[in-house]
This record gives structure tokens, C-alpha cells and sequence, in this order.
């Protein structure tokens, strides 16, 4: 559960559109929330150029679905935090078809550690 909490907590930080943008600006800052994420993944994992499109795909995705289920399930937030797991445990599992074992291993040391510092200065 803290790793879906950290990635909710990462997709916070990481957005940075207004509630009042239009359709192509949401898609803009959306692309711009993936580039990121993408970029510090394959930092950690080292992932190829291949992997590295097919990781940003994923995770424009993954933040799409995330914003449209902040918007769907606002008033019951039970359902919101069940459902963002979904979405997280859809995520995880493409992303190691993706990957190779070892760099699966990387992102998940990587993320593991990052929760950790959080969870330490909390």
C-alpha cells in the first residue's frame, strides 16, 4: 500500500495543470508528467530506447487513468484509493513484461527506497 501512496503522491508533485485547462492542455501536461516519470525510470532501470517509448506509453496511461479516476471517484474516496491501486497493480505488471528481470529489480529497489525516505521524514 505505501508504493501506491508514494505514486499518488509522485503524480501529485508531477501535476502541474489547473483543474480549468482544456482537453489539449490536460493532454500536454499529461505527456509532460510521462516524459518525467519516464526519464527518472530509465535512469534507474537503464532501459534501452525501445523500452524507454514503451515505458512512456505505459505511463501516459497510468497518469491518464489516474486523473480520470480523481475526477470519477472524488466524492468516495474508499473507491478512489481501491481503484488507483488497480490501475498502480496494471502498471507494475506492464512494466515488468517491458523491462528485463534485472532492471524490473532496479525500479523496484529505486522505488522502494524512495518510499522509504518519505515515509522517514514524515
Amino acid at each position: 500500500m505505501k508504493k501506491v501512496y508514494f505514486f499518488a503522491c509522485l503524480i501529485l508533485c508531477l501535476q502541474g495543470a489547473s483543474t480549468n485547462t482544456s482537453a489539449a492542455d490536460e493532454s500536454t501536461a499529461i505527456q509532460a508528467r510521462a516524459t518525467t516519470l519516464t526519464r527518472a525510470i530509465a535512469n534507474k532501470a537503464r532501459l534501452d530506447e525501445g523500452q524507454y517509448l514503451k515505458v512512456k506509453q505505459l505511463n501516459v496511461k497510468m497518469l491518464s487513468d489516474m486523473d480520470d479516476l480523481k475526477v470519477r471517484y472524488a466524492a468516495d474516496p474508499l473507491s478512489l484509493d481501491q481503484k488507483m491501486a488497480e490501475v498502480q497493480i496494471e502498471y507494475d505488471v506492464a512494466l515488468a513484461r517491458v523491462m528485463r528481470t534485472n532492471q524490473f529489480a532496479m525500479y523496484q529497489q529505486s522505488r522502494s527506497s524512495m518510499t522509504a525516505l518519505m515515509n522517514a521524514a514524515n
